[in-house]
């Protein structure tokens, strides 16, 4: 039986990680209110898209017990060398996304704003996106209110 080594791993993290990393948000439905649906591994967008966050930090991470990096599957240590691991940080401001409730996250891969956006623009409303990439990671999660007195922030990592 054949298998994917840790440096076929690592060359599809490499991969991953020179692309364009958006995380999505969206509303969900809110029948989701009261149970959570699982999240399809078929799926290939949100089921109600509100807006894409580029990517704040994109690094290479391994596991260690002792890393400042949590996630729900464990810890993490920042890296100066590739790894199958890739951690993603996505910083939101203030305004994005005010006064609406997010229910469901995806992160993208390969995403692409319009050519007439001005460069260096963060935060893409649906309308703005030429490519919406592949949905590489699906969150149903509990309902956040956006609200203009926080600033939302989240990390994933993503191993290979």
């Amino acid at each position: 039986m054949a298998i994917l080594t840790r440096a076929g791993r690592i060359e599809l993290a490499k991969a991953v990680e020179r692309k364009p990393i958006y995380l999505a948000w969206g509303q969900g439905a809110i029948e989701w209110d009261s149970q959570l649906p699982p999240e399809p591994s078929t799926s290939t967008e949100l089921a109600n898209t509100l807006g894409y966050r580029k990517a704040t930090r994109v690094l290479f991470c391994e596991s260690d017990d002792e890393g400042e990096i949590q996630v729900p599957n464990g810890r993490y240590k920042i890296v100066n060398y590739p790894t199958p691991n890739i951690y993603c940080q996505f910083n939101y401001d203030f305004a994005d996304g005010l006064s609406q409730t997010i229910r469901e996250l995806g992160l993208m891969v390969g995403t692409l704003p319009k050519p007439e956006l001005p460069a260096g623009k963060l935060y893409l409303q649906p309308h703005e996106v030429a490519d919406k990439g592949t949905l590489m990671l699906l969150e149903h999660r509990p309902a956040i209110y956006r609200d203009q007195g926080v600033r939302e922030s989240f990390e994933f990592v993503i191993s290979f």
